[in-house]
């Protein structure tokens, strides 16, 4: 794939888009739009919302970065979905795959082995560090945790775990538990085996840290203290994002992994890496663990492996771990564990990603744009206080004071409260840009594959949205 994966789409009146060909094609009927907003407010019930407070926006196609209403109005993705469109809408290759494979063979159960399920098992495992080298396959990534955090259990004998306040690990039962942000308050209780620890956030620091150093080595201490205080002998794992995701992008400070895996290994802990955001290329590393030289015992996966366009999750697994359950039953499983479908699209996903060179394009866009361009944004920006992050994976944190870091919206603002961060989103998807917005942040998460130009017009729309953002700045 090139740079050049979409024209430019028509104007709206036409209610045309252009693909990446730059043929021209028409949208669905704009009379579709009534419908489909009729059969969804009728019959739809969705996630984390009031369902009759919502208004969700009917979408009528995708190519690339960019997908379209029924209007015809173009917007680029700039959240990549839930940051699991890492190949983008509609990938010629992706959707080739999945029509071969539905020709051939459209599913089979998971007791039966599988061409496609063997192959893409062998390709993770190719990419995973040390001697994780098995694979369970789950349906995505909130079941990736769950299976995790049973084979954890079941190694050890122990039943605790442990996870970061600032988290999100899924919304079933122990999984919210694992959850440390407020989607976990009105879900408990359920799983009661989990306590929670402040990781590293160096730009609140909790120890009132004033360098990376210090805030990996106080929060290494904190966890420390948590392990003892909870009872390192009931403690079965510890899961951390490797880079926390929707809770902030806290990219880790130097040193601070290692020291978990250190810790792990003190007290007899299994670690377990949530990589359900950040693997397969949203850093530019197959997994993040292996930017930062550690490696788990268990690394859980999702959205990106084939881009979610099949459901598909798992865990890659140590040989520690993988061999109690040589003679031993593994207590787990699903129906649709390495569904063909969804594997023959990961199959593809690592075909494009080593063919069109996805890792070093993500590290490049995101070293030459993002990092400067987000850099000249916090000195231009009275409502930025700070801006981190990785390849395509980045956070502009909005604040109404940059002395106090005041948040521009209270934690878990709505309502009224929150109407700052509404204005700002608002100002975005008025200029064709659908932004990530969560709490006093937005999120640059665009598909790996955005050209430079769609990144630079992306990143240009949400400068003249901070404009909004600074008119709630209070000093």
């Amino acid at each position: 794939m090139t740079d050049t994966l979409i024209a430019a789409p028509a104007a709206a009146s036409t209610k045309t888009y252009a693909d990446r060909t730059g043929a021209v094609h028409a949208l669905p009927d704009a009379a579709g739009d009534a419908q489909v907003r009729a059969d969804d407010r009728a019959h739809v019930f969705h996630s984390w919302s009031a369902q009759a407070l919502i208004d969700p926006l009917p979408v009528a196609t995708g190519e690339g970065s960019t997908f379209w209403d029924y209007q015809g109005n173009a917007y680029l993705d700039f959240s990549s979905q839930l940051v699991n469109l890492n190949l983008g809408h509609q990938h010629p290759d992706l959707v080739a795959a999945i029509q071969q494979q539905a020709g051939r063979l459209a599913t089979i159960q998971p007791s039966m082995a599988s061409d496609v399920r063997g192959e893409l098992a062998r390709l993770i495992a190719g990419v995973a560090p040390g001697d994780l080298d098995k694979v369970f396959f789950t349906n995505g990534g909130a079941d990736a945790n769950e299976y995790a955090v049973r084979m954890a259990r079941q190694v050890t004998g122990r039943r605790k775990v442990l996870s970061m306040y600032r988290s999100y690990h899924g919304s079933t039962a122990t999984a919210i538990s694992l959850t440390g942000d407020p989607r976990r308050w009105t879900n408990e209780p359920s799983d009661g085996s989990v306590a929670h620890f402040f990781g590293p956030y160096e730009y609140r620091s909790a120890w009132g840290a004033t360098t990376p150093e210090e805030e990996s080595q106080r929060a290494l201490a904190h966890l420390e203290q948590v392990i003892v205080l909870e009872g390192a002998p009931t403690i079965a794992a510890i899961i951390i994002e490797t880079v926390v995701g929707t809770n902030g992008v806290l990219v880790p400070p130097p040193g601070y992994l290692q020291g978990v895996r250190e810790l792990c290994d003190k007290y007899g802990i299994v670690y377990i890496a949530d990589e359900v955001m950040v693997g397969f290329g949203r850093i530019g590393e197959w997994f993040a663990v292996n930017r930062f030289g550690v490696t788990p015992d268990l690394i859980t996966f999702a959205k990106g492996v084939n881009s979610g366009y099949v459901p598909l999750g798992g865990v890659v697994i140590s040989q520690k771990i993988a061999s109690h359950f040589d003679t031993k039953a593994f207590p787990g499983g699903l129906t649709y564990s390495g569904h063909p479908l969804a594997c023959a699209a990961g199959v593809a996903t690592f075909e494009v990603f080593e063919r069109d060179g996805i890792l070093d394009r993500v590290n490049d866009l995101g070293e030459r744009v993002v990092a400067p361009r987000l850099a000249e944004l916090k000195a231009k920006h009275a409502s930025v206080g700070d801006v981190r992050g990785l390849g395509l994976f980045w956070a502009i944190e909005l604040v109404k004071d940059r002395e106090t870091r005041e948040p521009l919206v209270p934690f878990n603002a709505s309502g009224a409260d929150a109407a700052p961060m509404g204005a700002f989103a608002a100002a975005c998807k008025q200029n064709g840009v659908s932004p990530f917005v969560h709490f006093n942040r937005t999120h640059v998460a665009p598909p790996l594959v955005i050209t430079e130009d769609e990144l630079v017009r992306g990143l240009d729309v949400i400068d003249e949205a901070l404009d909004v953002a600074d008119g709630y700045v209070t000093a």
